[in-house]
């Protein structure tokens, strides 16, 4: 990526040299060439930063906030019924058994 650059500032440099150009117009070219760059850049490390936080099972601040309204949201819209007490059961041969004696 140096050698893009250095090369890009050499043709750039010739151009003015030659007339081509003038200095304004190649300090506007590079601005906006090391622009798009970064934001190329940008972009890239973003993706490679939400690739690797999703590997390690990390959600987005936004995602999680979205999540617990909709938790908050189902909870009010239905009620929570409570389980019933488990009955006990008793075998019916133990029963049996314990009455004939």
């Amino acid at each position: 990526m140096a050698n893009d650059i250095f090369s890009t500032l050499r043709t750039y440099l010739s151009k003015v040299t030659d007339g081509d150009k003038n200095a304004s117009e190649v300090a506007s070219t590079v601005n906006q060439w090391l622009r798009e760059g970064g934001e190329a850049i940008k972009i890239k490390i973003e993706d490679e930063v939400e690739r690797s936080v999703s590997k390690m099972g990390f959600v987005k601040r936004g995602e999680f906030e979205a999540l617990k309204e909709e938790v908050a949201r189902l909870k009010m819209n239905k009620p929570v019924k409570k389980a019933a007490p488990a009955k006990k059961t008793v075998k019916k041969a133990a029963t049996k058994k314990a009455s004939k004696k």
